[in-house]
């Protein structure tokens, strides 16, 4: 019973060479096609128009107005698998590429990357670089955490049969939350950096050790299959894990981890 990992997508992209553009028909999580499809025509649309009200739709700033006419080119441009075209601190830090074979196919089963475009992906999905945030508002379509938790509330249950370890950003929590008994099996994870006796979250040491943590998780070849079992792989991986609030039928689990120095 595989547990599944929830990421945030990174806004950094590798660049796709010329090739086999973007199948929908391919990605996995098929309940999900119809809805990657509207997505996609919304952002194509809106990104073919005048440039002003795609960047203020997009929250672009001068300096990024090249990725309105990458938007608008989606359904022609190169695809890359999801694991190579997300960069930054995260993925830097989970460094998928340099996984061993058993570790990686762990990967293709546990991961799932959540995205304002398309909904979640496996990271072999193949997609073109683009720019969507989770945050947008697109139209005709409206908030994009709102829509894609419409269209995921009857898709993404059954991937769960597991530990649900869930570390998103809230942009893309908006886009699916556990319910029912599954909460009860969902953790949440908080990275702390400890300093002088003080606590504080660092956006890109909080991202740095999520990364660390998946891959060693990865590597580890560990299974857990509750919260509980979660914090005991990690204190046993070296990790300082502290249990915040236990779940409840309501509400998952949160989880601390404290870190006392930057890598």
């Amino acid at each position: 019973m595989p547990f599944l990992v929830l990421l945030p997508p990174s806004e950094g992209k590798a660049h796709a060479p010329q090739g086999a553009p973007v199948d929908l028909g391919t990605l996995s999580l098929p309940g999900l096609t119809a809805a990657r499809a509207e997505v996609l025509d919304a952002l194509v649309t809106l990104c073919r128009g005048p440039q002003d009200t795609a960047a203020e739709v997009l929250g672009l700033s001068q300096g990024l107005r090249g990725e309105i006419a990458r938007n608008a080119g989606l359904r022609t441009a190169g695809a890359l698998p999801a694991g190579e075209l997300y960069t930054g601190v995260l993925f830097d830090a989970l460094a998928l590429a340099k996984l061993d074979e058993a570790a990686y196919a762990r990967a293709e089963r546990s991961l799932l990357v959540f995205s304002g475009l398309w909904g979640a992906l496996r990271i072999g999905d193949r997609i073109p670089p683009y720019r969507c945030s989770g945050g947008v508002k697109l139209p005709p379509l409206g908030a994009l955490g709102g829509y894609w938790r419409r269209a995921t509330a009857e898709v993404l249950p059954a991937e769960a049969d597991g530990l649900v370890l869930d570390l998103r950003s809230s942009a893309y929590a908006a886009s699916w939350k556990p319910a029912g008994e599954l909460v009860g099996r969902t953790a949440t994870v908080r990275v702390l950096q400890e300093r002088d006796g003080k606590r504080s979250v660092v956006s890109h040491f909080n991202k740095a050790t999520k990364g660390r943590m998946v891959r060693d998780l990865l590597n580890s070849g560990a299974e857990p299959g509750t919260p509980g079992e979660l914090v005991e792989v990690l204190l046993g991986l070296g990790y300082r894990v502290e249990v915040a609030a236990q779940g409840t039928a309501r509400k998952p689990w949160q989880l601390d981890v404290v870190v006392t120095e930057v890598h």
